[in-house]
């Protein structure tokens, strides 16, 4: 599991963060994207992925969480 941030971009899209790497990332696709449900697969611009435990959306960004990777791509 790694600690990661998660952020609003310029254009309004999701930034993902991984702060042991330096990896700096768009997120492309987010398995939950609701208020009431938020999370689950992240997959980066890179093709890398993760994933975040669903939870609420939350109130404000950036929130940092815990994430485990899914693949070996960064």
């Amino acid at each position: 599991m790694a600690n990661i941030m998660i952020q609003r971009g310029a254009r309004g899209d999701y930034v993902f963060y991984l702060p042991k790497r330096d990896l700096e990332d768009a997120i492309v696709s987010m398995e939950f994207d609701t208020p009431e449900k938020w999370g689950g697969e992240i997959r980066l611009n890179n093709g890398g992925s993760y994933y975040i435990e669903p939870q609420a959306a939350p109130a404000k960004l950036p929130i940092s969480l815990r994430a485990r990777r899914l693949d070996a791509a960064e």
